[in-house]
């Protein structure tokens, strides 16, 4: 009953009064903070480990923190039903990629993130010049959302226009139904397509749709206590202290990195290429523990996994190792593909856990993989240069602001080991975050073994001299 009630607010057909609905305690007297969302890419995802992420669950998680309190996500199907659990007091707030909608009874927080809406089709398909051009078309759309108030506002004007509710499709699920030619248009925002055409990079903008919003959190109209006021603190806090734009990076600043032709390019390569060599990164994964996908990312940002790939700096192989590194991981053949794959994956290993405890995850991982092309001379260097700024050494958001200075001579002379092309490492970090994001879609995790051996460095650890291995390096390199 609650549900149909709230798919009638959803859609302006009746409204429920808040003294009516039911009140939940306050979430100190039921000792935790309880949140409404669903499965999003953008929002709450749970990997085949049962981690969960995504940038909402993060922000919950540190709203958690603030309040003193454990979070329990409660998991609906789509977010009709997750507002819905916070009219019929189930929840406290709903986070759940919301666009903010004051027709509905609800206390709506500050904004987390602006979004722009947009029909997307296919690139073949035509063009639409206009809403006229609308007419006979078909539009799929989550019910219940704001570009689908968008959407049915066209119909009232274009009565010609379809409107499709798939069942049990959330936006990347439409998308990728859009790209199988299943679908005919899909009204979204440009996030959600910018991450499908990670993917699927024959669909494109083919509307602007008149409409824009800010992704919000949804609470009781009535209150639940004092959790409002402290909602609007921890937003203000989180704001001021760049927490907010460091989660907001690390799940969407490296997405539009990659071009459509790049992604048209690894898609290929992933057909034609990878399989040659998936057992040897999943044999990565095992010794290192490193995700096979990201050891995968990496290569084939260093040679677009060409075995034999070489630099003009001198740098050969798969994951493009020097000679002293290789010497010191103990590689004997740098054009050997699993030797390279293997010595790569020991090597961002090695370099991940000479990272200070207090760098977290995955800021840790990124730091490593910058250090992977700049050597961990440079990296520290950087990290110096980030304290002498009042910046983050511990964040990648803020060291990848940071890193570009080693190539300017005022920052260059307080360095050891002199300049270098921090801003290339950035750009390779991000590259290998957009490829692993792609690859963690398209391919299956690699279950280790019951045991894994200790990380089997031999010889020497890895030199401190600069890994030559550059993003303007590996696009010289033979395809």
């Amino acid at each position: 009953m609650r549900f149909l009630v709230a798919l009638l607010v959803l859609f302006g057909l009746g409204a429920c009064s808040p003294g009516d609905a039911p009140r939940i305690a306050e979430p100190h007297t039921l000792g935790e903070l309880r949140v409404a969302t669903r499965i999003d890419a953008h929002s709450f995802v749970e990997d085949d480990d049962g981690e969960r992420s995504g940038f909402e669950h993060d922000l919950v998680v540190e709203l958690g923190r603030h309040l003193g309190l454990p979070v329990r996500f409660m998991v609906f199907p789509d977010s009709a039903r997750a507002i819905d659990a916070v009219l019929n007091g189930q929840a406290h707030l709903a986070a759940a990629g919301l666009g903010r909608n004051d027709r509905l009874p609800l206390r709506w927080s500050a904004a987390l993130r602006e979004v722009d809406y947009i029909l997307v089709g296919r690139d073949e398909g035509p063009e639409i010049g206009s809403e006229a051009e609308l007419a006979g078309r078909t539009v799929s759309v989550r019910r219940g959302s704001l570009p689908a108030q968008a959407v049915t506002a066209i119909r009232k004007r274009q009565p010609a226009t379809n409107i499709h509710h798939p069942p049990r499709f959330d936006d990347q699920g439409m998308l990728a139904r859009l790209a199988a030619g299943e679908l005919d248009l899909v009204a979204t925002d440009h996030g959600h397509l910018a991450l499908a055409a990670q993917i699927h990079p024959g669909l494109g903008v083919k509307y602007d749709l008149p409409l824009t919003g800010v992704i919000a959190w949804a609470m009781p109209l009535g209150g639940v206590g004092e959790l409002p006021r402290a909602v609007e603190e921890f937003l203000a806090q989180a704001g001021g202290s760049m927490l907010l734009a460091r989660i907001e990076d690390r799940y969407f600043g490296y997405v539009r990195r990659v071009t459509k032709a790049d992604s048209a390019a690894f898609l290929a390569r992933v057909e034609d290429r990878l399989p040659a060599f998936r057992r040897h990164f999943e044999e990565a994964q095992d010794e290192t523990g490193i995700d096979w996908r990201l050891v995968a990312a990496l290569a084939y940002q260093e040679s677009h996994w060409d075995p034999l790939a070489r630099s003009r700096t001198g740098v050969r192989g798969m994951m493009m190792l020097t000679a002293e590194t290789a010497d010191s991981l103990g590689v004997a053949d740098r054009l050997d593909a699993r030797e390279s794959i293997l010595g790569g994956a020991r090597y961002l290993a090695a370099l991940r856990e000479r990272l200070p405890e207090e760098v977290p995850e995955p800021d840790r991982t990124w730091m490593a993989i910058a250090a992977y092309n700049l050597g961990m001379g440079h990296f520290n260097g950087g990290r110096a240069i980030a304290r002498g700024l009042g910046r983050d050494e511990t964040s990648w958001w803020d060291m990848k602001a940071v890193l570009p200075l080693l190539s300017r001579p005022e920052y260059a002379a307080r360095l050891k080991s002199g300049p270098a092309r921090g801003g290339e490492a950035v750009i390779m970090t991000e590259n290998v975050r957009s490829f692993y994001g792609m690859l963690v879609r398209l391919e299956p995790p690699h279950a280790p073994p019951a045991w894994r051996p200790a990380l089997g460095l031999r010889g020497a650890a890895p030199s401190d001299a600069d890994h030559a291995s550059s993003l303007e390096e590996s696009l010289l390199s033979p395809p």
